[in-house]
């Protein structure tokens, strides 16, 4: 399953009331690392599929949960387990240290 692209309005539904944990991706199109690190994440999205959700927020189209959980820099990856961000990683890395980070955190 691809990443999908969550809203301020979806974010509730789509991240907080998952029984699965969920990675959210905050990022925008004019961030260089942003698209960098995208073909990464969806091939880790494939590679977890069941374990983990990847989603991805963009920061210029949704601005209330991004100024709630205080997003400054970008790319933010922010795993959220039962609800609550649980680990976060800031800025861009190849594929195989996103996957061990995100694999040591669920």
């Amino acid at each position: 399953m691809p990443t999908k692209a969550v809203t301020d309005a979806s974010f509730a539904a789509d991240v907080l009331e998952s029984s699965t944990p969920v990675l959210v991706d905050f990022w925008a199109d004019w961030c260089g690392p942003c698209k960098m690190i995208a073909p990464a994440l969806e091939e880790i999205a494939e590679e977890l599929e069941g374990k983990v959700n990847i989603v991805k927020m963009d920061i210029m189209e949704n601005q209330q949960i991004p100024g709630e959980i205080g997003v400054q820099s970008i790319p933010l990856l922010v795993l959220f387990k039962d609800g609550k961000p649980a680990a976060q990683k800031l800025g861009a890395a190849p594929k195989s240290q996103l996957k061990s980070w995100i694999e040591s955190e669920l």
